[in-house]
């Protein structure tokens, strides 16, 4: 069964995306900051971008996530930001890539009117400079989160369903 990946930079809206679409298919949903080491939320608490080193543990944790959730299927949140991260993820899993984006202003915006997150906008800069949207031959889809989020959840379904 596939894993939904619901990508895009902080403030984009996964969690709120990815636990409607996992409430609305019926599987288990996971939050991507719950797979960082501790030094990494406190790097980036401190207001410094994470390096590819930095990710490299985060990253397989969620890929061992989707493996062990292949015949249940999932969502998971990543930010994925970079092609060579989706491509561990996708380890030669059955995975679709649910890429939220939206303008800087609005992503601001949301990280600003936020509570309880750990992320500063002082890194929403970094993360849009290493942001690689998706690519032809990956599979997926990309939605503009200035959507209301029940017509995003309802458009990346519709989507979701069309490419199974």
């Amino acid at each position: 069964m596939t894993v939904i990946v619901v990508m895009g930079v902080s403030g984009s809206g996964k969690t709120t995306v990815g636990k409607a679409v996992a409430e609305e298919l019926g599987v288990e949903y996971a939050e991507a900051d719950t797979f960082h080491p501790q030094a990494n939320i406190e790097k980036m608490t401190a207001g410094h971008p994470l390096t590819d080193e930095d990710r490299e543990p985060w990253l397989a944790a969620i890929a061992l996530w989707i493996a062990e959730h292949q015949e249940s299927g999932g969502v998971v949140s990543s930010s994925a930001l970079k092609r060579r991260y989706r491509d561990v993820l996708r380890g030669g899993w059955d995975v679709w890539f649910l890429h939220l984006h939206g303008s800087r202003d609005l992503l601001a915006e949301r990280m600003k009117t936020r509570s309880g997150h750990f992320m500063p906008v002082s890194l929403l800069d970094s993360q849009l400079a290493d942001l690689e949207p998706l690519e032809p031959d990956e599979p997926g889809e990309t939605f503009d989160i200035s959507l209301p989020p029940a017509d995003l959840v309802e458009s990346a379904l519709t989507a979701f369903r069309k490419s199974a």
